[in-house]
């Protein structure tokens, strides 16, 4: 169905902070503008006439970044309710088109009248932690004097303590509020073995209550299903531990989903009004698509399906070309010759002799005729809309030479959709951390001639071989963030049963190694935590000097035990400690530093005389740095594993390569930064924030090292060439987002910034230090962000390239967006 011109999109609806007889309809429009005698509300037959606020700017076009619109302006209707709600029915929205009233949304008075007498709240997250649960969220009231009790099953208070947490989001979102009206909150108290407690807050004559599942418990779905798990719990005891498979079993019996993933997909997919529309489209560059695919004795009814899939592609100049490797009397013979005399696009190679995997694809490759090579397995499927949105590319650019998709997978019925990976644009690091490019994948044939077809030795990875063969040459490999490929499961497929095919593990080790050696890195391939992901050990023959980046202002302890973890537990001898003493007022700090350069020669302390700005201090501490890299490191850091500097060091000296960030932990391990997405919480925020230390995040991408837009400088590398190229730390930015904006710097410069999961340190900070809660840090911290972003708007308008569109950009967990 074609969307209405200037399609009416409600936001929300809520009521006034101080005023809860005045209803807010906070919306948009597709094409940003809207005359105010074009929309209009009626209550029964009563008009009610609104006043009219909008906010626009980066932060809007931020918020709806994933809109298939430019959204650039929220409208705000403020609208005064008459004493009498009671007696109506709803509150109708009204939208002039084409000189036609339009009904475009409803409210109804008795979901009105129930907002009048309950606290704008929300509850974030309930969790236990070190015998205690921790409940976080926010409310927004007009009176100070909210009273906030918890409750457990049986209605007993229960003791507890809660820090106020400014919220500059909430704010934000609540234009109407006085800051002293909003709230964030962590509340804290001993776990007694809960399994549900209500948070009730009451401010007046409003109540509002919110039940937190502590704990679920587990209801047998049925002996059968239980004893089915078995099998697959053994596995993953043996491949995960008991505290990652038991969260997987909680998963399973009670089918907790974090997002229902089929009901997300039925937003996007496409109409057969679309289809058609793709069907029409004439493009001016009509590129051959072949599709080479190795059959082997594959089911009758999965083979179907998936030439049907191709069949029922909109871009209709593609040829499929099949090569049967099933061997003499293939029980595919009379399909295939079915399909070759309806369809001149479908091309067979039959071969006498059973094929290996890699030797069949080649057979099928060596009879297509293509402009690009696309590769498929037997019984998967293609989105029809696969090819087309493949050549929408090459039209936009024709120096794509390889191409790749986002995918999911589909039952064996073909009836459910489920795991799917939205994935990066292209990334070399993760790249040799995994093979996440996978399906779909579209290469120029030009490719092909240059590097030769797949190489038999690495079957089981033939298609990572291929892969990384491809990239290295290919003149720019692009991403379509959009799943174009259903990969069906199997139980013979790898995730399933890993050790059948430990053999293609090995081959994917096998095959990281030759593209190191290929492109002159010096590294040994190791197998990663699970079985499909890769460590990367770095070999460095001469070890360059590390200087030692780490600002100062008291709190000596917190020194000490940063620069006694390295002393310690580091292997790594090179390095130097700059200590930039930053207006310290304790005269014991001064103590400290004459006793530490007096015991150890490699600490250098320089004094810092200005006001605090952090860009400044550190620019300040690279002056006195002799080494070729410099270690910006909090003083409130210790480092966990020995070889950390080896493991940061190692990919810096990458010469592609201008930054390094860690894995940071909190001292309650859980993670505090695992990589920072650009837009997260408007501007900047750190991926997988709060999650245990053991999780492995979205498709592991916690223990995987990837290369990302930015990471922190609370630890972070940078070859020094590379800060002096780039000017440093913005000084216009004194205390935040100077981290993002330098790696920023050094991307635009042409450099990669990475996230290395295994160089691990604690940080010591605490989980609310930082927030801004004074008028002033507001201040400070508001101009910050616009300074941010009048310098990256491209970034905040497109998204982050390390972060893929159909992600939330409001929680960090890679949720649906």
């Amino acid at each position: 169905m074609e969307k209405t011109k200037n399609e009416f999109q409600i936001v929300k609806y809520r009521l006034k902070i101080d005023n809860p007889n005045i209803l807010l309809v906070q919306c948009w429009f597709t094409e940003n503008e809207v005359e105010e005698s074009d929309i209009f509300f009626l209550l029964g037959e009563q008009r009610l006439i609104p006043k009219v606020s909008v906010k626009e700017g980066i932060e809007i076009r931020k918020k709806h970044l994933n809109e298939s619109y430019n959204i650039d302006r929220e409208y705000y209707f403020w609208i005064p309710l008459p004493e009498d709600i009671n007696a109506k029915q709803c509150v109708r929205v009204f939208q002039k088109i084409d000189n036609k009233e339009k009904l475009v949304y409803a409210i109804p008075c008795a979901k009105i009248i129930s907002k009048q007498k309950k606290i704008d709240k929300y509850i974030e997250e309930t969790k236990i932690a070190d015998d205690k649960i921790n409940i976080k969220g926010w409310y927004v009231a007009d009176k100070d004097d909210v009273e906030i009790c918890i409750l457990d099953e049986r209605n007993r208070k229960i003791e507890f303590a809660i820090k106020d947490i400014f919220r500059n989001d909430v704010v934000t979102e609540y234009p109407e509020a006085k800051q002293r009206q909003v709230h964030g909150f962590n509340i804290e108290f001993m776990d007694k073995g809960y399994k549900k407690v209500t948070v009730v807050m009451i401010d007046g004559q409003r109540k509002s209550e919110f039940q937190c599942n502590v704990r679920p418990s587990l209801i047998s779905k049925g002996t059968k299903k239980v004893v089915g798990l078995s099998k697959k719990t053994l596995n993953s005891l043996s491949q995960n531990g008991v505290k990652t498979t038991t969260k997987l079993i909680i998963k399973k019996i009670l089918k907790i989903k974090e997002n229902d993933y089929m009901t997300w997909r039925k937003k996007y997919i496409l109409s057969s009004s679309d289809l058609e529309k793709q069907k029409a489209k004439k493009f001016e560059y009509q590129p051959r698509f072949s599709i080479v695919v190795p059959l082997y004795k594959t089911p009758e009814k999965y083979l179907r399906e998936f030439i049907a899939s191709v069949e029922n592609q909109t871009y209709s100049n593609w040829e499929l070309c099949l090569s049967d490797g099933s061997g003499e009397n293939s029980p595919i013979e009379k399909i295939l010759k079915e399909y070759e005399e309806k369809d001149e696009r479908i091309k067979i190679v039959r071969n006498d002799n059973a094929l290996q995997i890699s030797e069949n694809t080649n057979e099928a490759i060596a009879i297509a005729s293509g402009d690009y090579i696309a590769f498929a397995d037997h019984d998967d499927l293609l989105t029809p809309d696969a090819l087309f949105e493949c050549v929408k590319v090459l039209n936009q650019d024709r120096s794509v030479e390889a191409i790749y998709s986002d995918e999911d997978k589909v039952t064996m019925d073909g009836k459910e959709y489920f795991e799917p990976h939205f994935k990066t644009d292209f990334n070399i690091e993760l790249l040799c951390s995994m093979n996440y490019i996978c399906h779909l994948y579209v290469v120029s044939k030009q490719i092909i001639d240059k590097i030769g077809v797949l190489n038999k030795e690495y079957d089981g990875a033939q298609d990572y071989d291929f892969v990384l063969r491809s990239v290295e040459v290919a003149q720019k490999v692009y991403h379509i963030p959009r799943v174009l490929y259903h990969w069906r499961a199997h139980k013979d497929s790898t995730a399933e049963n890993p050790e059948s095919k430990m053999y293609a593990f090995e081959a994917g080790a096998r095959a990281i190694q030759a593209h190191y050696n290929r492109v002159g890195i010096k590294a040994k391939v190791h197998q990663g935590e699970y079985l499909g992901l890769y460590k990367t050990e770095h070999i460095i023959d001469a070890k360059p000097m590390i200087s030692i980046i780490i600002p100062n202002k008291d709190h000596i302890d917190d020194l000490e035990k940063c620069i006694n973890s390295i002393e310690r537990k580091s292997h790594y001898e090179n390095y130097e400690y700059i200590i930039i003493e930053n207006n310290s007022e304790e005269e014991k700090t001064f103590e400290y530093y004459q006793k530490v350069e007096a015991e150890n020669s490699k600490v250098h302390v320089v004094y810092w005389k200005d006001e605090f700005n952090y860009s400044a201090i550190n620019n300040f501490g690279v002056k006195y740095a002799k080494g070729d890299y410099l270690l910006f490191l909090n003083n409130d850091t210790e480092i966990i594993n020995d070889n950390c500097l080896e493991e940061l060091v190692g990919y810096c000296m990458h010469e592609g390569v201008g930054a390094v960030g860690a894995r940071l932990y909190y001292s309650d391990n859980t993670i505090q930064h695992a990589g920072v997405i650009v837009g997260f919480g408007g501007i900047a925020g750190h991926a997988f924030l709060g999650l245990d230390r053991s999780a492995n995040g979205y498709f592991s991408r916690i223990i995987c090292a990837q290369d990302l837009s930015a990471v922190t400088a609370a630890c972070m590398m940078v070859k020094k060439e590379v800060f002096e190229e780039i000017g440093g730390f913005d000084t216009d930015l004194k205390v935040a987002f100077n981290d993002v904006d330098l790696c920023m710097k050094i991307r635009t410069a042409g450099y990669r910034i990475v996230y290395n999961p295994y160089a691990e340190l604690y940080h010591y900070e605490s989980k609310s230090r930082g927030l801004e809660d004074t008028p002033e840090k507001v201040e400070r911290f508001n101009g910050e962000i616009a300074t941010f972003a009048q310098k990256w708007p491209e970034i905040l308008k497109h998204g982050d390239p390390y972060y893929n569109p159909n992600l939330s950009m409001e929680r960090g967990d890679f949720g649906l967006k």
